[in-house]
């Protein structure tokens, strides 16, 4: 097979076998480098009426009409729940040093707060001992949008009281699994939370209001730092934060065009990052909340808790946006406050099946500026991938090597970016298995491992071959 790869330091193209671009990779990156996978249990689980779990907010949106595509659902996922033994085989014969995965609210505390579930605990118990008995890290992430039901009737994000029962929360998963999983995420893509839960209501909750949204901002902001606090409170000493960094560009050269991505990009990246690292919020993006009649409920002592220390922070990357100034037409606008004043781009470049732009160059520039502007940070990519609409062949085989180009584009920017000195320090694919993709359903394939939504069989793609051979590459240059 061979692939395009643009070099991002010189912006030439050169065209190279997928095998040997492999082993580029394999001898460019570091001995210790992380390769793993990730998932998360709204999307994989299933099992969502059994041994105790209670409702969540992606239970309730799916059973609401119009929500999601074909009115589908979680509720039996890709059985992960009873499976977890056969995936964890499957890591295994990958070669995965690490698996990153999310617990369920809903599975540990079924009200959100409270009584503590025992069985639901018990699950992850088995799937932690699994994965070390397997000689697999387990990454735990303690919060990929699946709020307990009862809370969001209190007003979910929006409501500061939820950061506390988010802690506590923490403090029971913590207990029970703190003495083996050494790496701990609090929260997955707030940004998806706040503005896909809380203005377009395209996610979970399904809320449309400018002020819930900024509010769930710092609220989930809060959460974070009383999550690290309840985590350092019982001995966790590697902490971090997974966030969706998604870069913004326009194809215009205009004032208004630079507007329209500094306001992008002010609420996809510096928002999160600067009361994270800097201990203050941009003052571009608190004027624009402004103009919305929207404020950050901020009380004293908070942006100094936020702030606190963390060992790595995750990024989360599949596209940039491509934007124009100008007022959006689509019936669902972008997620942005002040949101009149931005266009998404439909562009006929090379993109996914979702529509999204794959641009490796957009990534390097990213890591690169993440690099500059927050120095001393340590960054683990904790997503990237693609999706497809895969297929077997008459075989049984799953042949996807558009996904073979992208992990390969993006694993050697990956490369290059921490050669010129980029403090990266591992890459999960996104994901291990296809899954239920939110409101888009089960058609959208994002998974190394395809699965038979009938039979549940699982079926190893092209790209979880590449990924696995890449893998003992790099184990056997280091050797």
């Amino acid at each position: 097979m061979t692939i395009s790869t643009a070099s991002a330091a010189a912006g030439a193209t050169e065209s190279l076998d997928a095998e040997a671009l492999a082993a580029r990779i394999a001898t460019g990156l570091p001995k210790d480098f992380v390769w793993g996978a990730a998932t998360s249990a709204y999307q994989i689980e299933g099992a969502t009426d059994e041994d105790g779990r209670g409702q969540c907010i992606w239970d309730t949106f799916a059973r609401t009409r119009g929500k999601t595509a074909g009115g589908e659902s979680g509720d039996r996922a890709v059985d992960h729940y009873h499976r977890y033994r056969e995936d964890v085989a499957l890591m295994a014969d990958l070669g995965l040093s690490a698996y990153r995965f999310s617990i369920a609210w809903p599975r540990i505390v079924p009200t959100g707060s409270g009584a503590v579930n025992p069985a639901g605990l018990a699950f992850y118990d088995r799937l932690v001992d699994e994965l070390l008995a397997a000689g697999i890290d387990p990454w735990v992430t303690l919060y990929h949008w699946d709020l307990p039901q009862p809370l969001q009737d209190i007003g979910g994000w929006a409501n500061r009281e939820i950061a506390y029962r988010f802690a506590e929360y923490t403090d029971h998963v913590a207990t029970a699994l703190g003495d083996r999983v050494k790496h701990w995420s609090t929260l997955n893509e707030p940004w998806c939370s706040a503005f896909e839960g809380y203005l377009t209501g395209r996610h979970a909750p399904g809320v449309q209001s400018a002020h819930a949204a900024v509010r769930s901002v710092h609220h989930l902001l809060v959460a974070h730092a009383l999550g690290v606090e309840a985590l350092r409170a019982r001995g966790v000493s590697d902490v971090g934060i997974t966030l969706n960094l998604i870069p913004a560009e326009s194809p215009e050269e205009s004032p208004e065009a630079a507007d329209a991505v500094r306001l992008v990009d002010g609420q996809t990246i510096r928002l999160w990052l600067d009361p994270l690292l800097r201990g203050e919020y941009p003052a571009d993006v608190v004027a624009d909340f402004a103009k919305a009649g929207a404020e950050l409920p901020i009380q004293d002592g908070d942006l100094a808790r936020i702030a606190a220390p963390l060992d790595w922070i995750g990024v989360n990357y599949y596209s940039p946006h491509i934007v124009v100034p100008g007022e959006d037409p689509d019936p669902k606008p972008m997620p942005f406050v002040a949101a009149d004043t931005v266009t998404r781009v439909v562009t006929s470049e090379n993109v996914t099946a979702l529509g999204w732009p794959i641009r490796p160059r957009s990534f390097a520039a990213l890591l690169r500026r993440l690099g500059a502007e927050y120095p001393g940070t340590t960054w683990y990519m904790h997503e990237n991938g693609a999706a497809y609409l895969d297929q077997p062949e008459p075989d049984g085989s799953v042949l996807d090597p558009e996904r073979v180009s992208y992990v390969a584009q993006h694993l050697d920017v990956v490369r290059e970016v921490v050669q010129e000195g980029v403090d990266v320090r591992g890459y999960f694919v996104w994901s291990l298995l296809d899954n239920y993709e939110w409101a888009e359903g089960y058609k959208m394939r994002f998974g190394i491992v395809y699965v038979d939504f009938e039979t549940l069989a699982r079926t190893p793609k092209s790209t979880a071959h590449w990924y696995s051979r890449l893998i003992r590459e790099h184990r056997a240059a280091h050797e």
